[in-house]
């Protein structure tokens, strides 16, 4: 019950229903405040408890001031938990980890249940192994079930263990695209009460569900646990960035265009730790679809949440995907009851403001390793060809301008560009040549973009215009369409659109994240064979939001992010050295010539398609019995019980060490003595060259786990599909193949040098690890700017905790990470300001000591603390950002502090 301090609790009668609300105009400041700040407030309002959250919290919340530095700690309790397979698969891990933990310290398990909703949505175990055929998608889907038989049934067996806790089946959608077709609520309604519906998920873009009106964020999978558990995520009020939009998009210009500019803007901006909201005339011209496409991207700008307000077109949206008349009724009422709803000549009080007329939009691509790296279409060939030098070994150029490469090996060059043309032989017979640039993966997939019908219809009606000019992708290229959600190849076909889709090669290989996290599957083994033989740069061109170096595939160098129209030209054409937009992408049934714009679909034929071919209808279909699945699911044979029966010999889902040895009572801090140094890494160091991601190699520790424990190659699957085993993620931890450790020089990968050992060898740096550990040596990460950027993975900072290290000294962070370490123990220190490891001639072989640590134990939390590198001194900021977060760190973890919590209640 909340203290209602404000007198703020009333009642909205909507219908027949009457609901509890806490009305935003009983705080003095409320009507003036950003949309996303109006939704804090209530949250406030609603769980005010006289303790964690007090009338001054309100107070402070009215009173915002918009230009002040955030420095206002709150307590956020979302509504709603939402996850996807990866990340959810060690958070019900840990929740029957710590059912365990609870009983072994005399407490009752049961207490270890979702004290909020919480959704699971398997999404991001498909991978596209078998594409260009009609069988593709059974065939997939059997790989599927054959290789994640024990997650499955672990998972189900959550489903029956956990009240609160929901799985949606393998092959249904992507998890963001099923939040916003679905499971999101707009408006939440629970014990009586209407709220506006907000969440965390384990997933970076999660933020998508904010093109809906719902905040919502990504946070890693052990905060998602605590807010699972009834803990509220602590946060500072944050400055809120205005964006306004003005004017319409331009005829040939897609949401994913759109998208990649505001990206571009946002990120030279510095968003970051901030949240953005879109206001204004242009918003009222953007349809759900794109607004859902801008709030998925959050993550790549950097931002905390991208949000748009409710208003007539999301009450549209919820009606065309089968929301309930009451529901429906209940959003809008509660909207305009509570100034959450749009008007479009407001300018609310904003921290910072960026203006975009949507007419200036021009088609872009983003690349080649960045989703912030925006590049003009029209320009993409001729960056490409600059950017590809970085790819090719000893490319260079003399004084006067002129190619000039030292050895006879040296790469040739083609109108000043390197190429080495490589004969590849198919399995029919037939020949073919490609060459660096080579487009070896076109694949219409992820969450970002197959959830936006414009750009879907618009990608199947390029390849109906080139099957009708006789065109279609070049053998090299594997072509795969991994769709969001059912409702699109039901549209898809209801359009007549699919045989088109087929013959150009996008035939459908599964409903799930694929190509954009990794899940591309292998190229054939002939491509495979001529890129790694000849030392290929050739690239993927991908309809997703992360293009980072090793993520698509681990035969590609250069990743592209595009439309899902410019996917099938770029198939069509086959090579990144092609001027799409001036260069023909091939010739007809006559010889003629065929460019982009005769295959390029208007406006008015895209949406006569939609408004035709979609309907209420579809949505209704594909979620009637969601979590139910398919006979497949249904048949999973699964233990009973509330505590789980750990298979000794599962490589799969293995009971982690988080609470060995724990009791009830805390430690104190300490300070770190004689660290050695794990790694020294560059700027932009992502989640994904930290947390195993990917394809598991033989060679490696993994791969080697993973053969003494007796499974063959063939059946090792993906880091991400065994991260219910903390075996397996230590070992891939730190162990991206673009990974470059500057102490291991000369080294790419999962390499460090062990001090341990006389001459301090290079190892991998899960052996060295292991080696520091045993000699009782802790371990400290040196690290540039924006240090773990990129999703929101709990392995990034679960795997850098087990591998011993203490602490991270880097520039600047990414908000989730940052928040993750100290949820693992690990703390998180910064340079001085203007400072780096390079500039204070940091090597990485000296023996750190970092005091003032122990300040902790007093309550507070220390501004900085002393490091000692070798002869060298200097105090670094401490960057444990709130009270909460410090209670976190004493308690040794988020897990162990939720854990105590509850015993003691």
């Amino acid at each position: 019950m909340s203290a209602n301090s404000f007198d703020a609790r009333s009642t909205l009668q909507v219908g027949d229903e009457s609901y509890e609300i806490f009305r935003l105009d009983k705080v003095e400041g409320s009507a003036r405040l950003p949309y996303s700040l109006k939704v804090l407030l209530e949250n406030l309002l609603r769980t005010e408890d006289g303790a964690n959250i007090t009338a001054d919290h309100i107070r402070a919340l009215g009173g915002w001031d918009s230009q002040a530095q955030p420095s206002q700690e709150i307590q956020f309790t979302p509504a709603r938990v939402i996850m996807q397979d990866f990340t959810g698969v060690p958070c019900v891990v840990d929740l029957a980890t710590m059912r365990e933990a609870v009983k072994e310290l005399g407490g009752d398990p049961a207490k270890i249940n979702p004290l909020a909703p919480a959704e699971l949505v398997i999404d991001h175990s498909v991978i596209a192994d078998r594409f260009g055929t009609p069988d593709a998608f059974t065939q997939n889907v059997e790989l599927e079930y054959g290789r994640n038989k024990e997650r499955y049934q672990f998972l189900r067996w959550g489903q029956t263990a956990f009240d609160e806790f929901k799985v949606v089946p393998p092959g249904t959608g992507i998890v963001h695209q099923v939040n916003i077709e679905h499971l999101a609520r707009t408006v939440m309604v629970r014990g009586g009460q209407a709220y506006p519906d907000t969440l965390v998920g384990t997933d970076s873009h999660t933020t998508m569900v904010n093109g809906l009106g719902v905040l919502g964020w990504g946070v890693g999978g052990i905060e998602a646990e605590a807010a699972m558990l009834g803990q509220p995520v602590s946060m500072l009020i944050p400055r809120v960035v205005g964006f306004k939009l003005t004017g319409e998009l331009k005829p040939g210009t897609t949401a994913t265009d759109l998208v990649l500019t505001i990206t571009e803007m946002l990120r030279k901006h510095g968003v970051v730790g901030k949240f953005v909201e879109f206001y204004g005339e242009g918003v009222a011209a953007t349809s759900l679809a794109n607004r859902a496409t801008i709030g998925n991207m959050s993550p790549e700008f950097g931002s905390t949440a991208a949000i748009f307000p409710i208003d007539d077109e999301t009450i549209n949206y919820l009606k065309l995907t089968g929301r309930s008349e009451q529901q429906v009724a209940l959003v809008e009422a509660y909207a305009k009851e509570q100034g959450l709803w749009l008007d479009p000549a407001a300018e609310p009080d904003f921290s910072e403001k960026l203006e975009l007329d949507l007419a200036t939009v021009v088609p872009s691509i983003a690349g080649p390793k960045r989703p912030q790296d925006r590049i003009v279409l029209a320009e993409a060939a001729q960056q490409f060809a600059q950017d590809v030098r970085n790819y090719v070994p000893d490319a260079e150029e003399d004084e006067a301008g002129k190619e000039s490469f030292p050895a006879s090996d040296a790469p040739a060059v083609s109108n000043g560009v390197p190429t080495k043309p490589t004969l590849v032989t198919a399995p029919d017979g037939s020949t073919y040549e490609i060459d660096h640039g080579a487009v070896t993966v076109a694949a219409i997939t992820s969450c970002t973009n197959t959830s936006n019908p414009y750009v879907m219809v618009a990608a199947a009606l390029v390849a109906k215009k080139a099957v009708e000019k006789g065109l279609t992708r070049k053998p090299w290229v594997k072509t795969t369409l991994a769709p969001g959600s059912k409702v699109v190849t039901d549209y898809f076909d209801k359009a007549g659109l699919t045989p088109y889709l087929d013959k150009v090669g996008f035939n459908l290989v599964g409903y799930g994240c694929t190509t954009c996290i990794g899940n591309s599957g292998p190229l054939p083994d002939e491509v495979s064979k001529a890129v790694n033989e000849a030392d290929l740069a050739v690239t993927s061109v991908l309809s997703g939001n992360r293009n980072f170096e090793g993520r698509i595939n681990p035969d590609v160098k250069m990743n592209y992010l595009a439309s899902p129209p410019l996917v099938v030209a770029y198939a069509i054409a086959g090579s990144m050295k092609v001027n799409i937009t001036t260069d023909a992408l091939g010739t007809d049934q006559e010889g003629k010539p065929v460019f982009l714009e005769d295959i390029w679909p208007t406006e008015a034929e895209v949406n006569d398609v939609v408004a035709n071919a979609i309907g209420e209808d579809m949505f209704n279909k594909s979620y009637q019995d969601v979590f139910a699945g398919d006979a497949q699911w249904q048949a999973l044979p699964i233990p009973t019980g509330n505590t789980f029966e750990w298979d000794a010999e599962s490589t799969y889902v293995r009971k982690p060490p988080y609470f060995e040895g724990m009791t009830m009572e805390t430690s104190p801090v300490e300070d770190i003595a004689g660290a050695r140094v794990l790694a020294k890494l560059g700027d932009s160091v992502t989640t994904d060259h930290i947390s195993p991601a990917g394809a598991i190699k033989a060679d490696t520790p993994a791969g080697k786990y993973l053969t003494e424990h007796g499974v063959e190659r063939r059946d090792f699957n993906s880091y991400g599909s065994r991260r219910g085993n903390h075996e397996v993620m230590i070992r891939g931890t730190f162990a991206n193949i673009r990974l470059r450790n500057q102490i291991a020089p000369g080294t790419e990968g999962g390499f460090t040098r062990d001090f341990t050992q006389d001459g301090a060898p290079v190892s991998f740096i899960y052996d060295a690890s292991q080696n520091y550990q045993a000699a009782g040596v802790p371990l400290v990460i040196l690290a540039g700017k924006e240090y773990g950027s990129g999703s929101s993975r709990d392995w990034a900072a679960k795997g850098t905790a087990l591998l011993g290290v203490k602490a991270v000294v880097a520039e600047s962070y990414e908000r989730i990470h940052r928040s993750n370490l100290i949820g693992m123990g690990v703390l998180p220190l910064q340079f001085p300001e203007g400072a780096s490891a390079q500039s204070l001639g940091l090597t990485g072989e000296e023996t750190f000591d970092i005091t003032g640590v122990t300040a902790l134990n007093e309550g507070g939390i220390p501004d900085t603390v002393k490091v000692k590198a070798g002869e060298l001194e200097f105090d670094a900021k401490v960057r444990i950002d709130t009270p909460g977060e410090a209670d976190y760190y004493r308690n040794g973890g988020i897990m162990q502090y939720v854990l105590r919590s509850l015993i003691r209640k």
